[in-house]
């Protein structure tokens, strides 16, 4: 597999804080990369580094072979598609109209047929097309969600980035998600998804990261990263997991006593 990003020694700051610190990870075309990890662990902070938002206090991020700098806006759009954890739009725009603004990097490249193709296959990809005439700003936020990734994959990139894109959908449409990740990593692009539920990272995801306190703590198979003894480490809670499972996937579930209590 060709490296889409190359990741050295990265360190970044926001508000005084070292949110992301001395991060080394490289991000392979054709595979699912989970980033999985507890609240403010820092997860979105690198995925923002590697989208070119979040700044860089030290180390580096190559993609493509090249210096994320040495992008410019346009010809980065073209090379990596982004969903983030909030999918507002201000105006109350179609989902129809949500979705077209995805080719806008492709604008004097693409031909209308190229575009209305990237459109009708990322409306059949998400189950959207019963929505596309309403507003995007009367949508649940299951429907934002899945109307924001119809955006994302009508942008076609090389490589494609997602924050929690399952947070607000119900069971069916997670595993559909993810379904879709895994079909776009078999074309050869490089996914990189950020989830909370690590028995859906075991199941969909070639590689997991797991991310705490800003560091990468272990990264390989989800056999490899998502141990009994690493899991409580890391998350502070007793987990079993279960391997011998009728599908084969590992199942990650907390311990729970009957006397268990609980504390904020």
């Amino acid at each position: 597999m060709t490296l889409a990003y190359e990741i050295r020694n990265l360190t970044c700051r926001l508000g005084g804080r070292e949110i992301v610190r001395d991060v080394d990870l490289d991000v392979r075309h054709g595979e699912v990369l989970a980033l999985v990890g507890p609240n403010g662990a820092g997860k979105s902070t690198l995925l923002g580094a590697m989208t070119g938002d979040v700044p860089i206090d030290r180390g580096s991020i190559r993609l493509g072979g090249r210096d994320l700098a040495e992008w410019s806006s346009r010809d980065l759009a073209r090379k990596r598609a982004v969903l983030m954890q909030a999918n507002q739009v201000s105006f109350p725009f179609t989902v129809r109209e949500v979705v077209e603004m995805g080719r806008n990097p492709w604008s004097g490249r693409a031909t209308a047929e190229e575009d209305e193709r990237a459109i009708a296959a990322a409306i059949e990809r998400t189950d959207i097309a019963h929505l596309l005439d309403r507003p995007f700003t009367a949508l649940s936020g299951g429907e934002k969600a899945r109307a924001s990734l119809a955006r994302v994959l009508a942008q076609e990139t090389d490589v494609v980035l997602l924050d929690e894109p399952t947070a607000a959908l119900d069971l069916r449409h997670q595993e559909e998600v993810m379904l879709v990740a895994r079909s776009l990593a078999a074309e050869g692009r490089a996914v990189v998804v950020v989830l909370h539920d690590l028995s859906l990272a075991a199941a969909r995801a070639d590689r997991i990261a797991i991310v705490e306190r800003g560091r990468i703590v272990s990264v390989g198979s989800p056999a490899e990263v998502l141990t009994a003894e690493r899991v409580e480490s890391v998350y502070g809670i007793a987990a079993h997991v279960l391997t011998d499972t009728p599908d084969g996937h590992l199942i990650v579930v907390p311990h729970r006593g009957r006397s268990d209590t609980a504390s904020l």
